[in-house]
């Protein structure tokens, strides 16, 4: 049992258990270094996984150990306080207020200390409170007032607005969250990030979006070491299409030294797929149904039994405009989507949910599940057709002029392709033509411009998504924040999500919950589906494994992996 000093693994010993010793084998043996390979369905387009792309591309899943925070998922989606990088407490005030202190060896692998730049650069762009940025959501960050320091300094003080004490505070500044501030100082010319933020300056503020924004591209080709220096176990040795993202342990890591000595992130847009089918792997964490056919091994003895679920809801996204203007379109679309059909053939064996706030994996949510979407449980094509009338103003018993409805998804992933097939098969009869546009490309913000509809994993992402608390994937549904994809402002909603996201007493969540799951059915933003399903899988010869179930992935102890003797 692994025991670090400072914090993380003493919490995390409990779900890993006995692991063997790192051995001194090649798992899938190149004649290199002792090597895991990890095949996930994110697609690696960046080191920064808090902008929209990143989001949706499931980047956490790759960087939850490159650039850890104060705290991170656990195995369950759970948030686990990590000591390693510093501590966060509360501090008494008029005000609800937190004090980060940094772990005084804590430094990135160029040898620059992690402090607080880091932390307020965080802030200030995940806190919709400068422009130019392009965060995923600005949930909890939104609440921030201020964050107080100087630059350089080891510790930090954080106060929330007056009323506005985000509950599930612990996940902020987490795993993947703390950019390297001296890197988009640097991008962005300037000394450092913090004096620019404090004093207002808006030119260099522009300059510092778009170096968070754009500057860590991460691109198939050599790589530039000083662009994406690591603060974790593991740093970033070189990344190519035929090579995977390659991690190598990082030399100024002030914790335990990773277990492995080379680790492998095979993600979209390399030979991932074709190794699927082909058993060259040693741990998977991919959506179920990504390629044609069985996984190598994924009914056998390794690893957990799978597919199993995740703490994300697969739903369809529809967008507010074009086709979907009207509310009455959503519905009627809605009214056609066959979701007992697609639960029963899609889900893995996941119940059909019908809620956007509580995720299957809350004890709270199930006897709630059958209170809402009574009437969408199963196709109602005269209810559609009425409902695209009224809509579009074809009244009468006449031909009805059908609608062309673009549906997307990222590509390729064959299950979310059949999925579309049995949708378009079931609306066409209710006067909508669902075209199949999914491809490779697919970026979060083509909802709305090039598709109507898309599908997704939950959280806005295409990748691994959700948490034990849903607080940060509601906003999905709150008008305005940036996880909002289908851009649909509903007062009623959007009040309740910020009631939600500061109020701890359980029955009264429960009562916002309800209101948020009212008003949404009938606004539409997204039909839910079902529990996302996912194959989570390892070699026997792998050890240290413990599958996660939320938006960071099974990766989220990946220096505790080893091969065995």
């Amino acid at each position: 049992m692994f025991v670090r000093q400072r914090g993380v693994i003493r919490v995390l010993s409990l779900f890993v258990g006995v692991v063997a010793g790192a051995g001194v084998l090649t798992a899938c043996g190149d004649g290199g270094p002792p090597t895991i390979d990890y095949v996930v369905d994110a697609r690696i387009s960046g080191y920064n996984a808090n902008t929209v792309d990143g989001n949706a591309d499931g980047v956490l899943m790759a960087t939850t150990r490159l650039l850890p925070g104060f705290s991170l998922l656990g195995p369950q989606g759970q948030v686990i306080p990590d000591r390693d990088v510093g501590t966060v407490t509360q501090v008494p005030d008029r005000v609800p207020t937190l004090r980060y202190e940094f772990t005084p060896e804590a430094k990135f692998s160029d040898g620059v200390a992690l402090d607080c730049d880091d932390l307020l650069l965080a802030w200030a762009a995940m806190s919709g409170r400068f422009p130019g940025f392009t965060p995923a959501t600005t949930a909890g960050y939104r609440d921030i007032e201020a964050v107080e320091c100087a630059p350089g300094d080891k510790t930090a003080t954080v106060r929330f607005a007056s009323g506005r004490f985000y509950q599930d505070w612990l996940s902020l500044f987490g795993a993947g969250t703390l950019l390297p501030a001296h890197v988009v100082a640097r991008e962005a010319g300037l000394a450092d990030v913090v004096d620019s933020i404090r004093g207002m300056d808006r030119a260099a503020i522009a300059r510092i979006a778009t170096a968070w924004n754009t500057g860590f591209a991460l691109t198939f080709g050599p790589v530039d070491h000083d662009r994406f220096p690591s603060s974790g176990p593991y740093r970033i040795d070189r990344y190519s299409r035929s090579g995977g993202l390659v991690l190598v342990p990082n030399d100024q890591w002030w914790g335990d030294r990773p277990a492995t000595s080379r680790i492998v992130i095979w993600g979209r847009g390399t030979d991932a797929t074709r190794r699927l089918p082909d058993g060259k792997f040693d741990v998977v964490d991919v959506t179920a149904g990504i390629v044609d056919g069985e996984i190598a091994g994924s009914s056998g003895a390794d690893g957990p039994p799978s597919p199993s679920r995740a703490v994300g809801v697969e739903q369809i996204m529809l967008a507010a405009r074009g086709v979907f203007g009207d509310a009455r379109m959503r519905q009627a679309f809605a009214s056609c989507v066959p979701r007992p059909d697609l639960t029963r053939d899609f889900s893995n064996g996941a119940q059909m949910w019908n809620l956007r706030v509580l995720v299957p994996a809350d004890n709270l949510a199930d006897p709630m599940n059958g209170e809402f979407g009574r009437n969408y449980r199963k196709p109602n094509p005269e209810r559609a057709r009425t409902l695209l009338r009224e809509a579009t103003g074809q009244g009468g018993e006449g031909a009805l002029r059908p609608r062309t409805v673009r549906l997307g998804y990222l590509a390729p992933t064959e299950r979310w392709k059949q999925m579309a097939a049995a949708i378009a098969e079931s609306c066409r009869d209710a006067g909508f033509v669902v075209e199949d546009v999914a491809n490779p490309d697919m970026q979060a913000d083509a909802l709305g411009k090039h598709v109507d509809a898309m599908i997704i994993a939950g959280g806005a992402s295409f990748a691994a998504a959700g948490a034990a608390d849903p607080t940060r994937d509601a906003y999905a549904l709150r008008g305005g924040d940036p996880l909002d994809l289908s851009g649909i402002r509903d007062p009623q909603i959007s009040r309740g999500v910020d009631q939600y996201a500061v109020t701890a007493s359980e029955p009264e969540r429960l009562r916002l919950a309800r209101s948020i799951e009212n008003a949404a059915w009938s606004a539409m933003p997204s039909i839910p589906l079902f529990a996302s399903p996912r194959v989570r899988q390892w070699k026997d010869r792998i050890g240290g494994v413990v599958p996660g179930l939320a938006r960071s992935g099974t990766g989220w102890n990946i220096d505790r992996w080893t091969i065995k003797e």
